[in-house]
């Protein structure tokens, strides 16, 4: 077996990721619950994990990878909170507290999504064996990471890279939808940003709909603006919005236009990447984590 049996959460917006695991090819039992109230959602994520733990037997850690702003410091007073979240509901909510509670003693871990995501990548996917690199997940919101020197990047909170600015399009009049900045990345290029802008869902637009050209220019943006404070060996994207197939090569080529020959990049299908874990890596991220 890969290692310990963890309890792991991914937590989205939209919604959660149950799983017990003990790695890649190990996900023992899964389940998606939406995230509806607080109250209800954590308490099918007990439900879930009591059953699966009477048949499978107990984890040996819990970890949770959430969406945010979320407290992250051990020893805070709201410790495993989220916090200032647009997410209705759930500003302030303890979203470790009841779950640590119902597994009883086990070690925890409490990280964001996007932390989970890229340590599961730098763990078993795209970023193994690399010191640096950065992971950006675009879907309902948009996430960033950073793992410099093999280490995830904290500081006064975690990375809020998905609220960058970035230069708005010259074709680009809309006014962003992110309710604290308006026009920041996330405002710009998440999957509601594109659905208010086109009045369409992003599965729903055809791979030469207009869209693509904002989106592929404002993740590129991303892209440059991390390249230009470390230089990170590998960049992911993932999430919803980059299952279309035709938007990562023109985020690479895009890339390269804005570096404009100034970094010494290496080859841009090398360096702006898929997740090798697809849609697992924030849920292997965290029993990666739950591993340590």
């Amino acid at each position: 077996m890969s290692g310990k049996m963890v309890a792991a959460v991914e937590s989205g917006g939209t919604k959660m990721v149950a799983a017990l695991s003990r790695g890649p090819g190990e996900i023992i039992a899964h389940e998606k619950i939406p995230t509806t109230t607080p109250k209800e959602t954590i308490y099918r994520l007990v439900e879930f994990f009591d059953r699966e733990q009477s048949v499978h037997g107990k984890a040996e850690a819990l970890a949770i990878g959430t969406f945010g702003p979320a407290d992250l410091e051990v020893g805070s007073a709201t410790y495993g909170f989220i916090t200032s979240t647009p997410k209705p509901d759930w500003s302030q909510t303890d979203l470790l507290g009841p779950l640590r509670e119902a597994f009883g003693g086990i070690p925890v871990v409490f990280e964001t999504d996007v932390n989970a995501a890229l340590f599961g990548e730098a763990t078993w996917g795209a970023a193994k064996g690399f010191k640096h690199s950065a992971y950006f997940t675009v879907g309902t919101g948009i996430g960033g990471s950073l793992i410099v020197d093999g280490s995830l990047v904290h500081g006064s909170g975690h990375p809020e890279m998905g609220h960058m600015r970035v230069t708005k399009h010259p074709n680009d009049n809309f006014g962003g939808v992110c309710s604290f900045h308006g026009d920041c990345l996330e405002g710009l290029a998440s999957g509601p940003a594109i659905e208010k802008r086109w009045g369409k869902k992003a599965e729903e637009l055809p791979a030469d709909h207009p869209a693509w050209v904002l989106e592929a220019y404002y993740l590129a943006q991303a892209c440059v603006n991390v390249l230009t404070i470390t230089p990170v060996e590998k960049i992911i994207l993932g999430g919803g919005v980059m299952h279309q197939e035709q938007l990562l090569a023109m985020v690479r080529q895009e890339v390269i236009r804005l570096v404009n020959g100034y970094l010494k990049l290496q080859d841009a299908g090398e360096l702006v990447v898929l997740p090798q874990l697809g849609d697992h890596a924030g849920i292997l991220g965290c029993v990666a984590l739950g591993q340590i």
